[in-house]
């Protein structure tokens, strides 16, 4: 029964995600995809990548909340977490795997799009206006300049708004990344790292689980595998480039 207790739609998380939704069909993030048969590939792709984060933030919610399968029990109403946690480190990761799985078998030939990385912290940043009016995903007791008082009546981080601003900072700076053609195919890679990074930071400060060692987080180990992954991908990516590279210049020589 506690499952029934949660509401499947809180109006605030509906709101920003309807709005986060409408940014992102307004930013022509296919703009530098010409051909048609890849322009197809990527709409598949994004399709992929939007199921492996669909079923990445909830089990990042069971594994950040619960610890499962490594600790705690299933009968801790795991129904309710599922039914109304979502996680962004889940989505990010799984998303992620989703799409390196799906290229290879739809034969997906470009790099990682760059316009949609840049598009992601905006609607990040959007998604968190729902937790910082909700209340979710709080901050620890905090009585500074910019503590946020819920209905407990407990001041606190205002750990939401601390994310809104980290995103803002991050799409600003990828945006101008995607102007002067910086770190090309390389931005969702970055993303990945600078927000494992800020999530094991701020974890500290938010009142998550600590189940490891009572100090570390579910969400604290995810990140860390955010962060090794970011760098695994940059680092495979930046041996690519730099092998067509190689090869190029050598046919260059050769040919002249």
């Amino acid at each position: 029964m506690a499952a029934l207790e949660h509401p499947l739609i809180y109006p605030e998380y509906a709101i920003s995600v309807l709005l986060a939704i409408a940014v992102g069909a307004l930013f022509p993030v296919m703009q530098e995809i010409k051909d048609p048969r890849h322009r197809r590939q990527y709409i598949t792709l994004q399709i992929v990548t939007l199921f492996g984060a669909a079923i990445g933030c909830k089990i990042a919610v069971l594994f950040g909340e619960l610890g499962l399968p490594f600790a705690g029990t299933w009968s801790q109403h795991w129904t309710a977490v599922a039914l109304s946690g979502r996680s962004i480190l889940g989505a990010l990761i799984f998303g992620l795997l989703a799409a390196e799985i799906a290229k290879p078998i739809l034969g997906y030939p470009l790099p990682p799009n760059d316009r949609f990385a840049a598009l992601l912290p905006f609607t990040l940043a959007i998604g968190r206006v729902g937790c910082l009016l909700h209340g979710c995903c709080r901050g620890t007791e905090y009585h500074g300049w910019c503590a946020i008082t819920y209905s407990d009546g407990i001041p606190r981080h205002p750990a939401a708004g601390y994310e809104m601003i980290f995103d803002l900072i991050v799409g600003l700076a990828f945006i101008w990344c995607v102007k002067k053609r910086i770190a090309r195919g390389q931005l969702f890679s970055i993303f990945l790292i600078l927000y494992g990074v800020f999530r094991f930071c701020t974890e500290f400060i938010r009142e998550t689980p600590k189940l490891y060692g009572g100090w570390l987080s579910g969400y604290q180990v995810l990140s860390l595998m955010a962060i090794v992954l970011g760098a695994a991908f940059l680092l495979a990516r930046a041996r690519v480039a730099n092998g067509r590279s190689v090869t190029h210049g050598a046919a260059i020589q050769a040919a002249g």
